[in-house]
C-alpha cells in the first residue's frame, strides 16, 4: 500500500460562487436604492472577469449602510487576493454584521483561520457554516480537514463522508477518507478509497 500524504486541501469561495443577488424593479422602489443594486451587479460582473481594482472602487464609492452582506463578501475577496489578510477579516466580519447566518462569510473567515494555523477558531466558522447550509458539502470537507489537522481522525471521517454525500465527484474525499482509515488502523478500508480515488484521478485525465 502506498504512503499516505496527508491532502489537506481546503476549498475557498470566491466570488464567482455567488448567484446574482441584484434587487429587480418593483413599485415602490426608490430610484436610489435600483441604481444601488446596479452598482453591486456591475461590480459582480468585474470581479468575475478579474477586473478586482475596478470592482473594489465600485464597492467603495458606495456608502456603508448601503452595502449589503454579500458586497461585504466581495470586498472581503478581493482583499484577499490582495494578501491584504485584517482587512478580508474586517470585510467578513461587517458581511456578518449585515447577515449573522451567512454561511459564506462563515466559510471564509475559517478559510484565513486555517491557513493562519489557527485551527479550532477555523472549526467554528465552518462548523456554523453547515449549520446555516446543512447542503454545503465543502464545508464539511474543511471540518474533516481540520480535524485531520487536530489528529482527530473519527471526527474527520464522519464529516468526509456528509461532504461524500452532498458531492459524490470531489476525488479528494476519497483520498483523505483513505487516510483516516489508515490511521485508525484499518488497511483494507483504506486501500478501498485510495483505489477509488486513484480511479477517480485517471478519469479526470482523460
Amino acid at each position: 500500500m502506498k504512503r499516505f500524504l496527508v491532502l489537506l486541501l481546503i476549498f475557498m469561495l470566491g466570488t464567482s460562487f455567488e448567484c446574482s443577488n441584484a434587487v429587480g424593479l418593483s413599485f415602490g422602489k426608490k430610484q436610489t436604492e435600483v441604481q444601488t443594486d446596479e452598482i453591486s451587479q456591475q461590480a459582480r460582473v468585474l470581479y468575475a472577469q478579474n477586473n478586482i481594482d475596478e470592482a473594489l472602487t465600485l464597492l467603495q464609492n458606495k456608502k456603508e449602510a448601503e452595502r449589503t452582506a454579500q458586497d461585504w463578501l466581495m470586498m472581503g475577496n478581493i482583499m484577499q487576493d490582495k494578501d491584504k489578510i485584517p482587512e478580508a477579516v474586517y470585510m467578513f466580519n461587517q458581511a456578518l454584521n449585515k447577515e449573522p447566518k451567512y454561511y459564506k462569510a462563515h466559510y471564509n473567515l475559517g478559510y484565513i483561520y486555517f491557513i493562519q494555523d489557527k485551527p479550532n477558531m477555523a472549526l467554528a466558522e465552518f462548523k456554523k457554516a453547515v449549520k446555516y447550509n446543512p447542503e454545503f458539502a465543502y464545508g464539511y470537507y474543511n471540518i474533516g480537514c481540520v480535524y485531520l489537522k487536530l489528529k482527530n481522525y473519527g471526527s474527520a471521517k464522519y464529516n468526509f463522508f456528509k461532504a461524500l454525500d452532498l458531492r459524490a465527484n470531489e476525488p479528494n474525499v476519497y483520498y483523505n477518507l483513505a487516510y483516516c482509515y489508515k490511521k485508525l488502523g484499518k488497511d483494507k478500508k483504506a486501500q478501498i478509497y485510495l483505489d477509488l480515488y486513484n480511479k477517480m484521478m485517471e478519469q479526470h485525465e482523460i
